[in-house]
Parts: structure tokens; C-alpha cells; sequence
């Protein structure tokens, strides 16, 4: 059984989070995760999406989430894999890791 497409979506800015002190940016972070999931999970689909709060943003569920960021409801860098909350400012692997393999992502090419 194929495990379901995921979309990964970070959302950030190009200032580092005040709260996230010696973290890497946003946009490295983004870049980093894809890397990194690409060469855990090569066989799976898994589309990434950068999206800047800084930014106008058209997508409307995209826009509250950028919204609650603003508010301080979360800290940037945030991951979401559909629309849940995997992490936010200082992100690490082993959470997104555990949510991929949570849908049937698995290491080996079957």
C-alpha cells in the first residue's frame, strides 16, 4: 500500500524569530527539512510549500495561519504536514520524521 501524498508546508520569515535565538532562518530551515526528508523517504511524494508571513498571501487558510503567527499564537519557523502542527521555531527531525511515518512513510523502496 502507497502511502498518501503530503504536503509539507513551512512558514517563516526572512528576519530569524527573536524567540529562536541561534536557530537557523526560515528559509534555511525549509530547505534543510526538504534535504533531509528527500534522503529518508526517496520513494514517497512529498510536496513542500515555503510560505512567507511577510508576504501577501492569497490562500485563505494560509493567510490565518500567517495571521496566528503574527498574533504570537505560534513562533516561525512553523511545519505543518496537512494542516497539522508538527513543529515551530527551533524545528528537529525526529518529530517530523515520527509524522511522516505516522501516514506510512517508510526508509526502504518497496
Amino acid at each position: 500500500m502507497k502511502p498518501q501524498a503530503l504536503n509539507i508546508e513551512i512558514y517563516g520569515a526572512d528576519i530569524v524569530c527573536a524567540s529562536c535565538v541561534n536557530a537557523p532562518s526560515s528559509k534555511d530551515t525549509y530547505e534543510w527539512l526538504q534535504a533531509a526528508i528527500d534522503r529518508k523517504f526517496p520513494a514517497n511524494e512529498v510536496t513542500f510549500t515555503y510560505i512567507d508571513i511577510e508576504q501577501p498571501i492569497e490562500n485563505e487558510k494560509q493567510q490565518d495561519i500567517a495571521n496566528r503567527i503574527a498574533e504570537d499564537e505560534f513562533f516561525y519557523p512553523l511545519v505543518m504536514i496537512n494542516e497539522e502542527v508538527i513543529g515551530e521555531g527551533y524545528i528537529q527531525l525526529k518529530p517530523v520524521y515520527a509524522a511522516l511515518e505516522k501516514y506510512g512513510y517508510v526508509t526502504e523502496i518497496e
